[in-house]
């Protein structure tokens, strides 16, 4: 009888170590609970088992929330990422409303991709529980979380839809970029939740929860498969049809590499390859036209310390002699609207801390020593100023004393009959869409239009009577590219320094090249998520569908495991006592022993 207490012991230990290999030494499901709901100890969580709900009803209402807001949130850093190239404009519209500067457009930025992240981070922890069989439990500071990430997608959606409502316009255009990539992702992303929806379909007891779930899941992955139907984007091309890139204008100079509307911004502009250069012309009180973009001179001047009483004067108030005392670029080190300081020389910083407001003479004279072509807009000068009447001959005075005429495409509407006439060499343009007749008669030879108005066929349209396109303003390589498929023939960028090193669009691809793309995302998902679906009906197979059923499997894993786990109580439940062990006069009755660990 001395065997048996070891033979037993024996079995114990191998046991307990397999239960405790199998069901309790489960740190990738201990790490996913503790961070999804603090549930780090092993008796703190519950698995589904068959014919269960995976959670509770609050708990799947929590479920529910997580993916509205994932979704919501994505909405919104995908549409404020996508309005980058206009973060400059945004900054200064608030500089105005507020009176300082400061990067909101980075900040709103870093604090959507945070709480975008945290969201995601929340359903990967969700999807992987699920995965693992386990029950749901979100603890409630991430409920907490949820709501105030959705608060904040909801109302910085809602405020920027009403103030800066074109940038909907750029996010529809970045899908004619980014869509066949999306729908790969998409795609991607249904083919892994195919997992855990595949594993807890096999698992409900319930067939209208098993048809609702599957439906649901089976409608989207057919709307993604067929949504390439519906695409449209100017970049799949046929090879051979890419027209030539557009040729580059520099917006007041370069500004990401010197303070806008300087001499030393347009001579930037020069050097990195621009073959255009843009402003804006104001004219000053004793009748000097000279650069200056905004109608005071707070932002890009040091008037608050030169003129603190006519900060909020129009800068058209001014002399020239007076504009000269001002500093403009002492603002552009100072702020660093683009981040971009840090790159420049201690030369070039040097040189944009001493820079002044340019007259329309200078500019010209950088212009014309160039070959560059000249594109500006003319602000009329307010009531009560002298030049009111007269600042477009005025302006017209300069621009023949300083360069040749061919090279301006003059911009402004006024008065324009009158400008034809006196200078028939000057390219018309026009700041508006009009029908071909109509810019005919006005000899309009180019259109500058804002980026968010592109259209492929209205751009062929106006070139079929040889009237090209501009748009502004363009400073992402994506929209660059974007616009060179569709065939503009220049656009006006800050970023003079960067497009003129693309020498490909960034997203071309054949119509061949896209369906191969297409048809091997569908064909591949269809056959993985198919795959998945068949290895857990085969692994679930000896499982109970019906809570109520009393079948017993045998060959099932909780089968194996009550087997197991009967196993280690009938060893623990026997106790073996040394004054029990036989004896010769003892009754035979056996007793059986049982093992304590020591």
């Amino acid at each position: 009888m001395a065997a048996l207490p070891q033979l037993k012991l024996g079995k114990l230990k191998v046991v307990r170590r397999q239960l405790l290999q199998r069901y309790e030494h489960q740190p990738f499901v201990s790490c996913l609970a503790g961070l999804y709901g603090c549930q780090w100890r092993r008796y703190q969580r519950a698995r589904a088992q068959p014919g269960e709900c995976c959670c509770s009803k609050v708990e799947c209402g929590s479920f529910g929330l997580l993916i509205v807001t994932f979704f919501l949130s994505f909405v919104f850093l995908y549409f404020w990422s996508e309005a980058q190239n206009d973060y400059n404009d945004f900054d200064w519209f608030h500089f105005g409303t507020l009176g300082f500067w400061f990067p909101w457009s980075l900040v709103l930025l870093v604090v959507a991709a945070t709480l975008f992240t945290y969201i995601a981070l929340l359903l990967v922890l969700a999807v992987c529980l699920l995965s693992e069989g386990q029950r749901l439990y979100l603890h409630w500071s991430h409920k907490i979380g949820i709501v105030v990430t959705l608060v904040f997608s909801v109302i910085a959606t809602a405020i920027l839809s009403d103030v800066w409502s074109k940038e909907w316009k750029t996010l529809l255009l970045s899908l004619q970029v980014t869509a066949p990539f999306l729908h790969v992702a998409a795609v991607s992303l249904m083919a892994i939740l195919s997992w855990p929806i595949a594993l807890h379909f096999f698992r409900m007891n319930k067939k209208v929860r098993q048809v609702a779930v599957l439906g649901l899941y089976l409608s989207v992955l057919f709307c993604l498969y067929l949504v390439p139907l519906g695409m449209y984007s100017p970049c799949i091309k046929d090879a051979g049809t890419l027209g030539p890139a557009p040729t580059l204008i520099g917006h007041r100079g370069a500004p990401m590499l010197a303070p806008e509307n300087t001499v030393m911004s347009f001579e930037k502009a020069v050097d990195a390859g621009g073959e255009g250069l843009e402003t804006d012309v104001t004219i000053s009180y004793d009748g000097v036209p000279f650069l200056m973009h905004d109608s005071t001179l707070r932002r890009t001047t040091n008037v608050d310390d030169v003129f603190p009483n006519r900060t909020h004067l129009d800068a058209s108030m001014f002399t020239w002699a007076e504009l000269q005392q001002l500093n403009a670029g002492g603002w552009f080190l100072l702020r660093d609207p683009f981040g971009t300081v840090s790159s420049l020389t201690e030369a070039d910083q040097y040189w944009a801390q001493n820079q002044s407001i340019p007259s329309l003479a200078q500019f010209l004279k950088v212009a014309a020593r160039g070959g560059r072509l000249v594109l500006f807009d003319l602000r009329r000068p307010p009531f009560g100023h002298p030049y009111r009447q007269s600042y477009v001959n005025l302006t017209l005075q300069v621009v023949q004393h300083h360069i040749n005429s061919s090279q301006v495409l003059w911009l402004p509407s006024e008065d324009r009959e009158f400008v034809q006439a006196v200078n028939p060499e000057l390219q018309q343009t026009s700041g508006r869409k009009a029908s071909i007749q109509e810019l005919t008669d006005e000899h309009i030879t180019r259109l500058n239009l804002h980026y968010s108005t592109m259209s492929q066929q209205q751009i062929s349209k106006y070139q079929s009577v040889n009237i090209s396109t501009n748009l502004y303003v363009i400073s992402q390589p994506w929209l660059y590219t974007l616009a060179w498929c569709a065939g503009a023939q220049s656009v006006t960028t800050n970023s003079i320094h960067i497009l003129s090193n693309i020498h490909k669009p960034l997203f071309l691809m054949t119509p061949d090249e896209y369906n191969l793309m297409w048809i091997l995302t569908d064909a591949v998902s269809a056959l993985l998520i198919v795959s998945i679906f068949i290895f857990h009906w085969w692994r679930e197979r000896g499982l109970p569908f019906w809570s109520g059923s009393r079948q017993t499997h045998e060959n099932g894993p909780y089968s194996k495991f009550r087997t197991e786990l009967s196993d280690v109580w009938s060893i623990s439940s026997v106790n073996v006592r040394p004054d029990l062990q036989s004896t010769p006069g003892s009754p035979t009755t056996p007793h059986l022993p049982t093992i304590t660990e020591e």
